[in-house]
């Protein structure tokens, strides 16, 4: 039977559960457990799917299609092991269900309440994933901040979750903050005994407490967040400020997160943590010895969670390399053909970034250009690839109007098109091409020297399509399409001749880049990065 671990927030968001999940997920996993984790979110929308980046950063994609909050990004980064629809709950999602089943009848003419509907349902989804035998542990991220009205009903499931189960089979796990007061050069612990008094209030009191804090917590502090909190000394695990997100499970380590949870749970005869991949990773990413500029093109920079998988994949492949990646946000709006060279000036490589509509899209296109003309590494990432063919049909092969029918509904040259499946699509939420798909790599190609095998799968999330109208043109002028769905006849890869590294991919390879499974697209990226800064020196 599985075991289950509730982690909850209080006092300000954005103190990291999802870090704290993944990294005491990835300890347990390091004893030998096997181990997942869920996020269940409190906003009404039925997924992320249709959500603007700047409100609730990207939106992470898995193999089976579901659109999930950025969270199961960092799961899967930790565990290196996928996640899926059941990954993922909302709120929206909850009350979809229980309406389609009282119109159904499935309610027998029962009024429907809150409680006990909507709460037995949201009950039902935390232990769907235990239920299925393949875990050990689920641990499950509650979104939000105790206190939260929309948070309530989550909160009022796991109160009854931990009266029915036995003590040694259900914990919550509460993460804090405890804040420096600069003027009095104090950290208080007022707010997060009002955090933990609001949570014991709600029915449900928490086993351990976490504090994220900027300053380390003396034992006296602990003792006091201790007793005030009604938890025992060793249940106050410190959390302070690290470099990077992949510190923070030898942090928990240190502190013995891992230790106190395995005992509360009576879980005996546990083996030693095996860190020693994760130590090595941690090992090359500290240890760099070369460094490289990487321009990311996009126009949702002012928001690094908007493309916080890129990032991440950035550093798992510069980790490979023994190089230090600094990404340089440039906003797509921004570039002009005047501008172009000097926006992009002191670059090592150029990654055009995902995205919808026409906003920015002429400066991704200039930046292209910049690319290809320069010989500069370019690699697009599904709107970035689009990009890509859309600039070589302007400027190579000569369709100076060249365009997507998403941005352009009356160019002449629509060489990418919507796809035929979407073209009866009314609704907008979960209706893109989702999920994991096949696809066959050219031999000979840079495609194939990179993924060294013939087919694979990989994540989608779009609408529009390379129009295979226009294929001889673009092979006759020298884009080689090298990835396709023979399945669906759809071209998933492109690339240049003659030119260092120049790429594009219709789908997001860096939904599948993890500590232990750096994407290799990305660390051969990294990698011509690496040689055209070394070319650049000695010329």
């Amino acid at each position: 039977m599985s075991k289950y671990i509730f982690v909850t927030g209080g006092v300000t968001s954005s103190l990291g559960k999802g870090i704290i999940a993944a990294s005491l997920a990835k300890l347990l996993q390091s004893r030998g457990l096997k181990v997942t984790i869920q996020k269940f979110d409190p906003y009404i929308n039925v997924d992320p799917g249709t959500l603007n980046p700047y409100e609730h950063g990207e939106c992470f994609v898995t193999d089976d299609g579901a659109e999930t909050d950025l969270d199961l990004g960092h799961y899967e980064r930790f565990l290196n092991i996928p996640t899926s629809q059941a990954n993922n709950v909302t709120t929206g999602r909850i009350y979809q269900t229980v309406i389609n089943k009282e119109r159904e009848g499935d309610y027998l003419g029962k009024t429907v309440q809150v409680v006990p509907h909507i709460t037995d349902e949201i009950k039902r989804r935390m232990m769907l994933l235990g239920e299925s035998g393949d875990f050990d542990i689920v641990i499950t991220e509650l979104g939000g901040t105790v206190g939260d009205i929309e948070s309530l009903p989550f909160v009022e499931a796991v109160r009854q979750i931990q009266w029915e189960l036995p003590e040694e089979d259900c914990i919550v796990v509460h993460l804090t903050l405890i804040p420096y007061l600069k003027a009095a050069k104090e950290l208080k612990t007022k707010p997060t005994q009002h955090s933990v008094r609001l949570l014991s209030q709600e029915g449900v009191h928490p086993n351990i407490i976490v504090c994220r804090t900027e300053h380390p917590l003396n034992e006296d502090l602990k003792r006091k967040i201790a007793l005030f909190c009604n938890v025992k000394p060793e249940a106050v695990i410190e959390a302070i400020d690290a470099g990077t997100i992949y510190e923070v499970p030898l942090k928990m380590f240190e502190e013995g997160l891992d230790v106190i949870v395995l005992k509360k749970l009576h879980i005996n005869g546990y083996a030693a943590p095996d860190l020693v991949k994760w130590n090595s990773f941690l090992d090359k990413l500290n240890h760099s010895e070369k460094t490289v500029n990487i321009g990311l093109i996009g126009k949702y920079v002012e928001l690094q969670d908007a493309y916080k998988s890129i990032l991440e994949a950035f550093v798992h492949a510069g980790a490979v390399n023994l190089c230090k990646v600094n990404v340089v946000n440039v906003h797509s709006e921004f570039i002009t053909e005047d501008n172009v060279a000097e926006q992009l000036s002191g670059l090592d490589a150029l990654l055009v970034a995902p995205g919808f509509g026409i906003r920015g899209v002429e400066g991704k296109i200039e930046a292209v250009k910049f690319a290809r003309e320069n010989k500069l590494p370019f690699f697009g990432i599904c709107l970035g690839m689009q990009m890509a063919v859309i600039e070589f049909a302007r400027n190579v092969i000569g369709f100076t109007d060249a365009h997507s029918t998403e941005m352009d509904t009356e160019t002449t040259h629509p060489v990418i098109a919507l796809m035929e499946e979407q073209k009866s699509v009314t609704s907008k939420g979960g209706t893109m091409r989702l999920g994991a798909y096949q696809c066959e790599l050219a031999p000979n190609s840079l495609a194939h020297k990179i993924y060294e095998t013939n087919e694979i799968s990989e994540r989608h999330r779009h609408r529009w399509e390379f129009n295979n109208q226009y294929l001889n043109d673009y092979i006759n002028n020298g884009m080689v399409p090298s990835g396709k769905n023979i399945k669906e006849d759809l071209v998933e890869i492109i690339e240049i001749k003659d030119h260092p590294f120049f790429i594009g991919v219709q789908y997001h390879p860096e939904l599948k880049s993890t500590v232990e499974n750096p994407h290799p697209i990305f660390v051969h990226f990294v990698k011509a990065a690496i040689e055209h800064a070394e070319k650049k020196q000695k010329s």
